[in-house]
């Protein structure tokens, strides 16, 4: 039997971020990918070799906003790996039916030029609604940076300017309780307090919605953050692709000595007397883990499926089987090779517009129907709202000279009400089901770019079901489960396993489903690994946080005074 100190459940971008920590920590690790190539849900593939040859895609994650909220692109050097990061901006555009159009560009003043040009309350409106925001979620990303219930941790990440922040927005008893009022509310409420044009809310709507759920949805206000930060820090790309950072990262691995294997797919985890001490893959091939088992899947399919019922605790399991909740909602997938960029006609078209993405909402009302008929299994595609990139235009090379490429993300159920028990694995999706529903997303954005009925050379579908099928995850959720307030921060994807360490020994959470959840950010990686070294070594670690926690104040406060 193969042995090494860790080894890892999933090849994804936390997994091989967990690893390089790991590993330049000094212990042996090996990674375990169920697909042919690892990624997960950061990939570049070339999905239509014959169709669109020297074409390449990226079927999950596209636009990077949250990894720059945390420190490991600089902690792990991937830039001497190969990393380069290209900047969007404009970084979005958003066409309406009454021939208004919002461009919002990195600068927020710039935003609020854009803005003015149809209603200078909103311009100005826009500049409070940032500000608000940022102020409140500068400091609260440091929580990101930390497992959530260690305190030691979460107050060595904070440093004179993040307090300042958080202070500015609580203040006084009522301030404080006007934020509170603020929080519990809906996104939608907190967007109308602001602004009066429909242009405007309909962006932010269908931006806030992006965490996979209505904007009409209470205590979710905080999907603001999804507004401000492709302004601060900024919304960025890979240059070849979302796959590049994953590329970088195995670099990294490799290099360190670290071991990768691919069409590996785990099938049962050992437990031993209550310790994790290996696993086993298709095929019956076994792989000793001396000192952890660390898993980047969700945790239902973990402690569910690939663990013997006897060594779960009966209470743990029931728990994760009906108290993690998941809103049916994910996403049916739609790559195109095109001859042309779209052509916004209509919209006093400029190139630009295609740097960043580019969202279809008509209106709140057409984007909270795009994500409350998913609720209910039926599938929103009268009218469709889209969310939708050009990678060509920010990144040529990922299409042969003169060809683009068109990603488009359609939210959709995973399982469809009044087709139980059709389809694959029963959820009613079908080949032609799903095509018919591309069909008439393809033409309902033609309608603002008319050019695209002749640009297409072939196109890419996959129904939710098949997205399900590639990443392993539960329902389709890319996100494990659903980025709702009860089921963040420490309260993810249980209280009693938020800190990424589990009741069982050895064995260890990582991936989306920990804190702080979804997106491209290589946070929970960079956290379980922490814990992880914490839990081998706790006295050298925690005089390295020390010495770390002083180094942020000592900067913290001479920066303050050299202002």
């Amino acid at each position: 039997m193969e042995a090494y100190d860790v080894v890892i459940i999933g090849a994804g971008h936390n997994g091989l971020v967990c690893a390089g920590y790991l590993l330049k920590a000094g212990y042996s690790v090996l990674l375990l990918e169920g697909r042919s190539l690892p990624g997960g849900g950061c990939s570049t593939e070339k999905l239509m070799p014959q169709e669109a040859p020297g074409s390449k895609f990226n079927p999950c994650g596209m636009n990077h906003l949250f990894i720059f909220l945390g420190p490991v692109i600089q902690e792990l050097e991937l830039h001497k790996y190969g990393l380069e990061y290209l900047v969007c901006d404009p970084v979005a555009f958003c066409p309406h039916p009454d021939g208004k159009y919002f461009l919002a560009h990195k600068s927020v003043e710039a935003t609020c030029a854009q803005i003015a040009r149809y209603s200078k309350h909103d311009a100005e409106q826009y500049a409070k609604y940032i500000d608000y925001w940022q102020r409140l979620v500068t400091p609260i990303v440091r929580f990101s940076n930390a497992p959530p219930k260690s305190i030691v941790d979460i107050v060595g990440n904070y440093n004179l300017s993040n307090l300042q922040h958080l202070f500015s927005i609580v203040g006084g008893t009522d301030t404080t309780l006007d934020l509170i009022c603020t929080l519990l509310s809906s996104p939608i409420d907190n967007i109308n307090e602001y602004f009066d044009s429909e242009f405007v809310k309909a962006r932010l709507a269908r931006l806030s919605a992006e965490l996979s759920s209505p904007p009409s949805q209470k205590a979710m206000s905080f999907r603001a953050m999804m507004l401000l930060l492709p302004h601060n820090p900024s919304m960025a790309r890979p240059r070849g692709g979302s796959g590049a950072l994953v590329e970088a990262l195995v670099r990294l691995v490799k290099s360190q000595g670290g071991v990768i294997l691919t069409d590996q797919k785990v099938e049962k985890v050992l437990v031993d007397n209550g310790k994790a001490v290996g696993m086993r893959v298709a095929g019956g091939k076994e792989y000793r883990a001396n000192k952890g088992v660390i898993s980047s899947i969700d945790a239902k399919r973990l402690f569910l499926q690939l663990i013997d019922a006897g060594d779960v605790d009966a209470n743990l399991r029931e728990r994760l089987d009906r108290r993690i909740v998941n809103n049916n909602e994910t996403i049916l997938k739609i790559d195109c090779a095109l001859s042309e960029p779209l052509r916004f006609e209509y919209y006093n078209h400029r190139d630009e517009y295609l740097m960043g993405s580019v969202l279809i909402a008509d209106s709140v009302n057409h984007v909270e129907q795009a994500h409350s008929e998913i609720t209910l299994g039926k599938i929103p595609d009268d009218n469709p709202s889209m969310y939708l990139v050009i990678p060509t235009a920010l990144d040529p090379s990922m299409a042969p000279e003169g060809k683009h490429t068109l990603w488009i993300e359609f939210f959709a159920p995973y399982e469809i009400t009044g087709k139980e028990g059709t389809g694959l694995k029963s959820t009613g999706w079908t080949d032609e089901l799903k095509n018919k529903v591309a069909d008439k997303i393809i033409a309902k954005l033609a309608q603002y770019s008319p050019s695209l009925n002749h640009s297409i050379i072939a196109r890419h579908v996959e129904s939710p079901a098949e997205l399900g099928e590639r990443l392993g995850s539960y329902k389709a959720n890319y996100y494990h489960i659903d980025m709702t307030l009860e089921q963040m921060l420490c309260f993810r994807p249980l209280p009693e396993l938020a800190n990424y360490k589990t009741p069982i020994e050895n064995l260890y959470l990582t991936g989306a489903g920990t804190h702080p959840g979804g997106s491209i950010s290589g946070m929970p990686g960079r956290n379980c690994a922490g814990v992880f070294l914490h839990t081998e070594d706790p006295i050298s670690q925690t005089l390295k946080e020390a010495g770390d926690s002083i180094k942020t104040t000592i900067k913290s406060v001479f920066g303050a005074n050299n202002q």
